[in-house]
């Protein structure tokens, strides 16, 4: 792995406690690992296809100093019976409302497609009076750079390509053709989510907060150069992170990861 930074994002306070959850809040966020005596809480937003679950190794690395809390998008697991959502603008502006019972900073995580979502709540945060700690966003292009592929209008087989060449999901799995036909459908509504975003800049950086961008030195899909574009997004600090592998690095660096981002915001080492 290489460091191309080094410093603190700023813990916030461990007395701020949310309040009581709503059902809509159980619903939307999931605690692995829960921690209500962390230093930051952090917001984990998962890939295309994805699902809250994925993140659950990496809750176990961050706790008990920073407390995960994974977004479970609608259409998947326990929550496979409601429609997908395949507008990010959409998507953001429910997931916000639900963080509105989880009082104080919060710090932002996203891969991939999450990555962008991230940002999108990011800036309603900021936007709203919110303080945002800091947003870490993994194996993704800068919003400026975004563009249409049509990806989410090829057919499954081709679909089923390039989601194989992420290696993101072990190939055996990708062989039952039950799992593949329950997958396709979210990894085409994620992807029609990312490719009609439509990102509209401004004059000014949309945010103020810490980015830190985080991505596989072999990612097929998100060159480093591609990367470090999300430094013209905050008028903040911005930091650059490598990681051996693919657009999937982190399957094998989970616990680097976490250590990584665990002193960033808090400056606490396991040293």
């Amino acid at each position: 792995m290489t460091d191309t930074v080094s410093g603190n994002l700023g813990a916030s306070g461990a007395g701020d406690r949310r309040a009581s959850p709503s059902d809509d809040h159980v619903l939307w966020l999931r605690r692995f690992h829960p921690a209500p005596d962390a230093a930051v809480r952090l917001l984990l937003c998962p890939h295309s296809g994805g699902s809250a679950g994925y993140f659950r190794a990496l809750s176990g690395v961050l706790s008990p100093v920073v407390e995960a809390v994974a977004v479970q998008y609608p259409g998947r697991q326990d929550r496979r019976a409601e429609p997908l959502i395949d507008d990010l603008r959409e998507l953001a502006a429910r997931v916000v409302d639900v963080l509105a019972d989880e009082p104080g900073p919060v710090a932002l995580f996203g891969h991939s497609m999450g990555a962008l979502l991230a940002f999108e709540l990011a800036r309603r945060l900021e936007h709203g009076g919110r303080e945002v700690a800091g947003l870490f966003v993994s194996g993704a292009r800068a919003p400026s750079l975004l563009g249409n592929e049509g990806l989410h209008l090829v057919d499954d087989a081709e679909l089923l390509r390039v989601v194989r060449s992420l290696n993101g999901t072990e190939a055996e799995l990708l062989d039952d053709e039950e799992i593949v036909q329950a997958a396709l459908p979210l990894v085409r509504n994620d992807t029609r989510a990312v490719e009609t975003y439509g990102y509209q800049g401004t004059t000014v950086p949309d945010l103020r907060c810490p980015i830190v961008a985080l991505v596989g030195t072999e990612d097929p899909r998100v060159a480093v150069a591609e990367a470090e574009k999300w430094r013209d997004h905050t008028s903040g600090p911005f930091t650059l992170h490598t990681f051996p592998g693919g657009h999937f690095y982190l399957n094998s660096y989970t616990t680097a990861l976490g250590r990584l981002m665990t002193v960033l915001l808090t400056g606490v080492t396991d040293d």
